[in-house]
């Protein structure tokens, strides 16, 4: 593992929607700083993602200093989202987890989301991280917390295991689905330079000066299926996913970390295996 190094990083700034590959980012205790701090809820306060709507792979968001967002979308004029003074907050349900957001100040967000889905929903920011979600405490140590990403801080991915995954698509029965590339796993974190499947084994890493320990194997959903360019939905990769990788009842494909220092991470940063 001599020669594994970070080959790209991958910051969401609103979860669902198309992020952004910086050269470097901070990380902080509940993950990359401005990833997934944005999130959008339906009438009833469930978080929205491309489980629900795979449209959102087509909309984008740029992180403006501060942390507001600038958002982009066929067919809508760019709007800028300036994070909300926290004045009060709403309710927010993210799978088990209920957490309080601070809706966007400005009605225009709200609706500039609305329009384009087509449904009612609101974009809520998550104001203080470092108290409003624990990380699941099954897996947790005290104190942990994330960010309305899914379950952990960060999801790492390593390029030799995609492309071991890609090799089973080919052999398998939607072979004409792959090659798939990399942000169909919206991971934060790529790696390079290690053997296929070779993630599974960690339990502790560094990446540059920042330590991570290793919590858990991402299980996949449906969001894997979704072409992130188009918004069509396949078969794969869950399809060999469940063929080759299936681990306690999940369909798993990379790994869940979370920061054990903070610091800054740069495009080409060593990664040592420490366990």
């Amino acid at each position: 593992m001599g020669n594994a190094h970070l080959h790209s990083i991958h910051v969401h700034p609103v979860k669902a929607v198309r992020g952004l590959a910086p050269r470097e980012a901070a990380v902080e205790p509940w993950g990359l700083a401005g990833d997934r701090r944005w999130v959008l809820i339906d009438d009833g306060g469930k978080v929205l993602t491309q489980r629900q709507q795979p449209r959102l792979a087509l909309a984008a968001a740029e992180l403006l200093p501060g942390g507001g967002v600038r958002l982009s979308a066929p067919g809508m004029e760019p709007l800028t989202v300036p994070v909300p003074r926290p004045f009060g907050t709403v309710p927010v349900e993210i799978f088990r987890d209920k957490v309080e957001g601070v809706p966007a100040e400005d009605e225009a967000a709200h609706a500039w989301f609305s329009s384009w889905l087509g449904i009612g929903v609101r974009l809520v920011h998550m104001d203080d991280p470092a108290t409003r979600r624990p990380v699941d405490p099954e897996y947790a140590r005290p104190g942990e917390t994330v960010s309305f990403a899914d379950g952990f801080p960060l999801l790492l991915t390593t390029t030799a295991s995609l492309d071991a995954l890609n090799t089973l698509i080919a052999r398998g029965d939607h072979a004409d689905e792959g090659p798939l590339p990399m942000n169909r796993f919206r991971p934060n974190v790529v790696v390079t330079g290690t053997t296929a499947w070779a993630e599974d084994d960690w339990s502790r890493i560094t990446v540059g000066e920042v330590s991570f320990r290793v919590a858990k194997p991402c299980g996949r959903c449906v969001v894997t299926t979704t072409e992130q360019s188009s918004g069509e939905r396949g078969r794969e990769p869950l399809h060999s996913l469940g063929r080759h990788r299936r681990l306690g009842g999940k369909l798993v494909f990379g790994q869940n970390l979370v920061p054990l220092s903070r610091g800054t991470i740069r495009v080409g940063d060593p990664v040592r295996i420490l366990g």
